[in-house]
């Protein structure tokens, strides 16, 4: 179903303030259920999770503020849902799905999609969806991020459509067929391996889409669904306008409609992107031509991926207090060469693109429109965990941990960048201490800012942190990370960040053949550095330390000048930032 548009006229003010409001109020109450109800560290803790409205044709109506990344993608899995299965939706009805290719983002953010019928009829009238990332779905590795991945299959299970709830019945059968029987058939590949804490998150998830449906029906019991439909029409419309004024205010800003930027991964790839500005209608052109070809590894991007980080930044430049929403992409033309890294193929492994390339996606737009510095550019991916296939091929039960570590925030003009902090498309939280110590075998040893990483200028770009964890047992740990060889650039004569390290403390110990153990002389730790990118089984005892990038300066540095400023680096971007109101308060010092 589609909302009619052309009898609308101009919206009532208040009203159009109050359905954006009651419209994100449901997708928080849809959060809010999510995380009192989910069991795993991952949707509990550090909240990597996002919940949302879509309208009748698939488009995102409002969100919370979850994860970017998810927001900007799940209208492609819900309309993708709506085209496979048509008229055959009824009452009842979940879908699940994960598949790059059916709007998803990598495999372990599973969506789970469900209908909002009207109460009178067998209408649509809205969806409500949830996307979680699962900590593990099987593949070659715990917690399903190999950094080694160079096909999808290796990367897990793969569910492109799956009715994992059938006019109200739970498809646990099914289930254990896609993330067990399936993905274990791949050599090499296991299962989940903990199938336990994925089935009952997927059941939050249901069960938070269920609270959604409830309360849109209200709204539309309040309100009327005419009412309703109209102004949901217009939260997309006020969007939309908001974007078309930001294009028309960048060229007289700029001084030109032609805008462009490139910037490279750790591999030499380029990211390029000619951004067109038609100042007449507020519309531009965004072309991804020039952009590096199919990656043989995992930093591949799928497009939905590609949507997601160009409307998160279109969103984050505007000055107004709006919903992230479909009306956002109206006045874009998004284009993107086939068989590239951010188009490639239908067996590509993509999981370092969805939480690597699409920050170097917004870091790239962001330059092309001269908005602010480059931030960390990486979410600096760390997995670790038990289990898969023993030497019979058997599927072992196991466990995995995954978590992103913060870095720094590029700075703009008139602010300094923020220290430790999740940048851009992820908005989680790290393990607290205390949880992670209690629930896995690893210690804490050191989890602070990485000091006079960010880089130096007139406004400084924010520092990355250090990460040191020691593990109690022999584990296999992953770390999937950039800007490990390119530094988060500078602007304006602004200095760059510092790089990222990831360092493998190996505990050793010298051959003394028969002496008793404690007759040994223990030896000096030997430190490797192990690469953006690398798998590593670690022993009991051995550390990994890991220094996360800082962001870029803006502006040449001049201590005269810069020592009459105020330290304001509390300050975050105005482009990571919400309404004008909020970020001249910042500024003020409120």
């Amino acid at each position: 179903m589609s909302v009619p548009q052309a009898n609308y006229g101009a919206p009532d003010p208040i009203l159009l303030t109050l359905f954006a409001n009651r419209f994100m109020s449901v997708a928080e109450a849809m959060g809010r259920s999510l995380q009192q109800t989910a069991i795993s560290t991952n949707i509990k803790e550090r909240l990597d999770f996002s919940c949302a409205l879509f309208a009748p044709d698939g488009d995102l109506v409002a969100n919370a503020p979850f994860i970017p990344i998810h927001l900007g993608s799940m209208s492609f899995a819900v309309k993708f849902q709506m085209n496979l299965h048509k008229t055959t939706i009824k009452r009842g009805d979940v879908f699940m799905t994960n598949s790059p290719h059916a709007g998803g983002s990598h495999l372990p953010d599973i969506t789970i999609i469900s209908p909002v019928f009207d109460p009178n009829s067998d209408e649509i009238i809205f969806f409500t969806a949830s996307r979680g990332h699962h900590a593990d779905i099987g593949g070659i590795l715990p917690g399903s991020m190999p950094p080694t991945s160079t096909n999808i299959f290796e990367e897990g299970a793969e569910i492109v459509s799956f009715k994992i709830v059938s006019g109200g019945m739970f498809d646990r059968k099914s289930l254990v067929d896609y993330m067990i029987d399936r993905p274990s058939k791949y050599p090499g590949s296991s299962g989940c391996r903990n199938l336990k804490d994925v089935e009952s998150d997927l059941k939050a998830q249901i069960a938070a889409n269920h609270k959604g449906i409830q309360l849109i029906q209200a709204i539309v019991d309040d309100y009327g669904l005419p009412t309703v439909q109209e102004y949901m029409f217009h939260i997309r419309s006020n969007a939309e306008s908001s974007v078309r004024n930001l294009l028309r205010d960048v060229v007289k800003r700029m001084g030109t409609n032609v805008l462009s930027a490139v910037d490279y991964l750790d591999d030499g790839s380029p990211i390029q992107l000619k951004v067109e500005i038609n100042e007449d209608d507020g519309s531009a052109a965004l072309d991804f031509e020039g952009t590096g070809c199919e990656i043989r590894g995992n930093l591949n991007a799928p497009i939905s991926v590609v949507h997601s980080a160009v409307i998160y930044c279109m969103r984050a430049m505007l000055d107004l207090d709006i919903p992230l929403n479909a009306g956002c992409l109206v006045p874009l033309n998004i284009k993107i060469p086939e068989g590239s890294l951010l188009s490639p193929s239908r067996t590509a492994a993509v999981c370092g693109g969805n939480v690597l390339t699409s920050q170097r996606i917004v870091d790239v737009v962001l330059k092309a429109f001269h908005a602010c510095a480059a931030s960390q550019g990486c979410t600096n991916n760390l997995t670790f965990g038990a289990g898969g296939k023993d030497k019979d091929g058997n599927n072992v039960v196991g466990w995995g941990y995954y978590e992103t570590i913060a870095g720094g925030s590029g700075a703009g003009p008139g602010w300094h960048g923020t220290s430790g902090v999740h940048t851009h498309i992820t908005n989680t939280r790290i393990g607290d201490v205390e949880i992670l110590e209690r629930r896995y075998p690893v210690i804490v040893h050191q989890f602070g800012l990485r000091e006079g990483s960010g880089g130096k200028g007139l406004w400084k770009g924010g520092d990355g942190v250090v990460r040191e964890l020691e593990f109690l047992q022999g584990l296999q740990v992953s770390i999937l990370s950039e800007r490990r060889t390119r530094q988060p650039y500078g602007l304006e004569g602004g200095g760059p960040g510092a790089l990222g390290r990831n360092t493998w403390v190996k505990q050793s110990r010298k051959e003394d053949g028969d002496l008793p153990e404690d007759a040994r002389q223990p030896l000096k730790p030997r430190k490797i550095n192990i690469g953006g990118k690398a798998s590593v089984w670690m022993g009991k005892g051995d550390h990994l330390l890991i220094a996360t990038p800082g962001a870029g300066a803006w502006g040449a540095e001049d201590p005269d000048v810069d020592n009459g400023h105020v330290d304001r680096s509390h300050v975050k971007a105005w482009v990571a930032r919400g309404s004008l109101a909020e970020r001249e308060a910042a500024q003020a010092g409120f």
